[in-house]
């Protein structure tokens, strides 16, 4: 049975402080295996990938086979129902178009001091996706990671998807082709993260890794930052949803469950205002469990980490929402735009009865790799920024270094730093 909570009882605070707090991560200590794995990626190079691929995912590859070629690519694209191949499409289509506007400018000024100051963006030279293929393989998730790499203008895009059993999966193949992925690898597993971000063989290294995966792949995103930037180490899916009882109880049980079919350590939260209304989503999502296609997975996540809170105004559930700052919220209200001013921490904010999470997951055009775990407190999800970096400009003449070099070898001075003191007054003394 889903946890109920009531704002209004005295054991309310304690109660909501645990479950906050409550840990999800169902996969145990996976640091020492991974190192393991990392190290002798490092070590032995592609061979130990192949080994490893031999041993988790039962085929064997070697430095060219593990290559997908163009041809599978667009084979990959031709086989597929037409109408799936449409909605990838549409789907990539609505993604680009999101991204390419997140292109920041470059910006440049002379100031007061005669100083020019200013930055510019430029992309990461290359960048490596890893798509899942563990439970679930994620067509939606290559589209989100790849087409915000491309329209940051990475030149070289590589993507490492497992394949169980040797056998590529279409979907994302086609997938991948619909993004402009350069290579494609038919590697998987913590081996995949270690060959993108030190090279491995014919895997060359790249500097930023993004993408989902089990524990395994997500310590091992964790092993290697600093070597290589990333987008995140996700933890479990999540959603929050506040609702108020004009909602049909059916589609907001729907919503909640959208997030627990993921995984078993995912969580689903209710938030509203009306008692019977949460007793009503609380009967739908059992009747839906009932005969869902995933039921162990979304049972065991809406059981064990999910839970619906009773709140006394509906006003009232954004400071809790602030504290939970989950990785997706919805506002199924009927002014979504007066509580989203309320709302400060969640990864991405759906406004409206008819916006449901699921949208956003496929074709909405903002990104779905958001941050979990509470991270949306201080951490933004994956974007055209994700692959590109800021460098800083500072240009001076003589008058410009006369108005502030002073000061600057004064502060020099204080620190200890004597070199930096005469780089400066050796010009000062020019001038």
């Amino acid at each position: 049975m889903v946890l109920r909570l009531d704002a209004s009882d005295p054991g309310f605070a304690p109660a909501f402080d645990e479950f906050v707090a409550r840990g999800r991560d169902g996969d145990g200590n996976v640091r020492d295996a991974v190192a393991g794995i990392i190290a002798r990626v490092r070590a032995e190079g592609f061979a130990a990938v192949a080994g490893l691929t031999a041993r988790f995912d039962g085929h064997g590859v070697d430095e060219t086979t593990a290559r997908v070629s163009a041809d599978d690519l667009d084979r990959a694209s031709h086989a597929l129902d037409p109408e799936l191949l449409a909605a990838l499409r549409l789907a990539a289509d609505r993604i680009r178009a999101f991204h390419e506007k997140q292109r920041p400018d470059d910006y440049r000024e002379t100031d007061a001091a005669g100083l020019t100051l200013g930055w510019r963006w430029t992309p990461v030279d290359a960048a490596g996706l890893y798509a899942p293929g563990g439970r679930a393989a994620y067509p939606s998730s290559v589209l989100m990671n790849a087409i915000p790499a491309k329209a940051a203008g990475v030149e070289r895009l590589v993507m490492c998807a497992p394949t169980p059993g040797g056998v590529d999966n279409p979907v994302v193949l086609a997938a991948a082709a619909l993004a402009g992925v350069d290579e494609v690898w038919r590697i998987g597993g913590a081996q995949a993260i270690a060959a993108m971000a030190f090279g491995a063989g014919p895997i060359r290294p790249v500097d930023v890794v993004v993408g989902p995966g089990n524990a395994y792949v997500a310590e091992a995103k964790r092993q290697v930052f600093g070597d290589v930037g990333l987008d995140a180490v996700a933890g479990p899916s999540e959603i929050a949803v506040i609702a108020d009882a004009a909602n049909d109880p059916r589609w907001i049980a729907a919503d909640l469950l959208s997030q627990a079919e993921h995984d078993p350590t995912s969580q689903a939260v209710l938030l509203t205002d009306d008692s019977g209304f949460a007793d009503a989503v609380a009967s739908a999502a059992a009747a839906q469990l009932a005969d869902h296609p995933r039921k162990d997975i979304a049972e065991t996540a809406w059981r064990e980490n999910s839970a619906i809170i009773v709140v006394g105004s509906i006003r009232d559930a954004a400071a809790l929402v602030d504290r939970l700052a989950p990785e997706h919220l919805e506002l199924a209200v009927e002014h979504p735009e007066a509580l989203l001013a309320l709302v400060r921490h969640a990864g991405a904010i759906f406004l409206g009865r008819h916006a449901p999470e699921a949208l956003g997951d496929y074709l909405a055009g903002p990104n779905h790799v958001l941050p979990t775990s509470g991270a949306a407190r201080y951490a933004s999800g994956l974007s055209t920024l994700t692959f590109m970096k800021r460098t800083t400009i500072v240009g001076a003449d003589a008058n410009a270094i006369a108005a502030v070099g002073a000061a600057a070898a004064r502060l020099a001075d204080a620190e200890g730093l004597p070199g930096h003191a005469l780089s400066i007054r050796l010009r000062l003394a020019a001038t």
